[in-house]
């Protein structure tokens, strides 16, 4: 597909997808095995793009879950989330939908444009585990996720995995590219989550 990897490499797939970030310290890189699941369910075993990784936050599990499940927070401290908003209200659950954008930058494929992500929680587990699918749809681009989270409580702190496959005619016509760009993508993610709960564990202790 002609322009297929600018258009990957200016699109932040999922969320955070920075082309030039290098792999974060406390996010470790996790080969395909057995796919993360929640409730039994895991992510789509048929799409060719998939990335696994884990970090270790030092901070307690429900300084870490409140964060991830704020989901209108996220621009705060998430830097590559413009937008999101919850489309239910009440406690983050089972059914809990929710809409959140990044920008597009231009290049000689797109115009600029915005990158919307419609998410739905399919499965969730309170402070274990959480499962959400969804669309992310910009000018002449889709792509189908499907991603699993994993908050287990160890010694320090809580090891968050995390676990996500995408599908689509532009992701499929190159998946080396946009496996790099979604491993680029999580573990972003991580890192900044990691931050963000360190951050308020210091500033409680002090």
């Amino acid at each position: 597909m002609p322009g297929i990897r600018t258009v990957l490499f200016t699109v932040p797939l999922a969320l955070a997808v920075l082309s030039t970030a290098a792999a974060p310290a406390g996010a470790a890189h996790r080969h395909p095995g057995t796919s993360l699941t929640c409730h039994g369910e895991g992510v789509d075993p048929d799409a060719r793009v998939r990335h696994r990784t884990e970090a270790l936050i030092h901070a307690p599990l429900r300084t870490v879950w409140k964060l991830q499940t704020d989901v209108a927070r996220w621009p705060s401290w998430q830097t590559s989330v413009k937008t999101a908003e919850r489309l239910d209200h009440g406690p983050f659950r089972k059914g809990s939908a929710f809409r959140w954008m990044t920008p597009i930058p231009p290049n000689p494929a797109t115009p600029a444009t915005e990158l919307e992500i419609t998410s739905t929680v399919e499965q969730l587990r309170p402070n274990s585990c959480i499962r959400w699918t969804g669309p992310a749809i910009g000018e002449g681009l889709r792509i189908d996720g499907v991603h699993v989270w994993n908050f287990t409580a160890v010694e320090g702190g809580v090891r968050v995995s995390t676990e996500e496959t995408h599908t689509g005619a532009q992701v499929d016509a190159d998946v080396p590219t946009a496996t790099e760009i979604l491993r680029q993508g999580l573990e972003a993610w991580l890192h900044e989550l990691k931050t963000a709960a360190e951050a308020r564990t210091d500033d409680r202790r002090n």
